[in-house]
């Protein structure tokens, strides 16, 4: 799966951005190659923080997980 980036620049030079499939996943940068990086790693971090979530609110319940591949 590939992610898009919806980049602007800043007042202040820096460029500021975020996912569009993962709003919540918003970063800057002082060049658009940092931002990108940054980007991915606030991607990373909003679905490792919902997955801790969704592990909590399932923990101790009989459940079945099974992977899926976006393509």
């Amino acid at each position: 799966m590939k992610f898009t980036a919806i980049i602007e620049e800043g007042e202040d030079g820096w460029f500021v951005g975020q996912i569009e499939e993962v709003p919540a996943a918003m970063s800057q940068g002082k060049s658009i190659d940092e931002l990108k990086i940054n980007l991915l790693d606030a991607l990373k971090l909003v679905l490792d923080v919902n997955k801790e979530l969704t592990e909590k609110e399932y923990s101790g319940r009989s459940v079945i997980k099974e992977e899926l591949e976006l393509i």
